[in-house]
Order: structure tokens, then sequence, then C-alpha cells
């Protein structure tokens, strides 16, 4: 499985790399212990205070996930704003909302590679396909620790 999940993930960063030029968009990859993950974000307002994401970290937020390869928005929360803790978020999430630093009231969109979201496994209730790689644009509305 390592061996596929690598093969999956040249192909994903391939498809990021050429989504974000060809849409001229400057994103920063996420590093997690010094390797780069593969998740690009775009901070479109930083937010405020100096609050620190830990895996029990509870978030409010409204969301956007939108299928990279097709533009199809999949789902969006713009009739109300769910809490997650972080540690039981999408995997993408996880790296991706602490990474990009984005604080209170901040938003920030994700670019996930298929193996920080659903992986090789189709989700038929969101319409995405295998290995579908996903843009989230997320507006942070609380953090509680």
């Amino acid at each position: 499985m390592p061996a596929q999940i690598r093969a999956q993930q040249a192909v994903d960063e391939k498809i990021i790399s050429a989504y974000l030029k060809s849409n001229s968009i400057t994103a920063t990859v996420v590093d997690s212990a010094g390797v780069s993950t593969g998740i690009y974000y775009v901070i479109d307002t930083p937010g405020t205070g100096n609050d620190l994401y830990t895996s029990s970290t509870q978030i409010t937020v409204g969301y956007k996930a939108t299928l990279l390869t097709t533009g199809k928005e999949i789902v969006s929360t713009d009739e109300y704003h769910p809490s997650y803790i972080l540690g039981q978020t999408l995997r993408g999430w996880q790296l991706g909302i602490p990474g990009s630093k984005v604080k209170k009231g901040g938003t920030v969109t994700l670019y996930l590679p298929s193996h920080y979201a659903y992986g090789p496994f189709a989700q038929s209730i969101l319409g995405l396909p295998a290995n579908a790689i996903l843009i989230f644009n997320i507006t942070v509305y609380n953090i509680t620790n």
C-alpha cells in the first residue's frame, strides 16, 4: 500500500501544481517536521489572536468543498457553522489548518491531495471519485482549547 500511496501523491502533486499555475495562485506548502505534505494553502484573511492548535482543539468553521478537477461544489456550510475536534477531522485539515497558522476570524483555502482527504475510497454520497483532490475554503469562527 505505501508504494500505491507514494505513486498517487506524485500524481496529485502534478495536478495541484498545474492547477495553481494555470490559475496564477501563489500557495505555500504545509511543512510537517521538515517534510512537505503536498497540502497547499493560501491565507485569504489571517484573523487575529494567538490561539494554539492541538488535536483536541475545538474549531467552529464555515466551509465550502470543491472537487479540484471539475470545480464541482460538493458541500457548503453557508447556513450553519459546525464545530469539530481538530483531531477528528480529515487529516488534511489536521495538518493544513494549524500549518497555515490561520487564526480566529481568518479564512484559508486548502488544496488537499487525495491521501489527506478520502484517499482511494470513492464517496458516492458526496459524488466524489476515488483519489479526489479537494479544495476547502474555510472560515475559522472560533478556536477553543
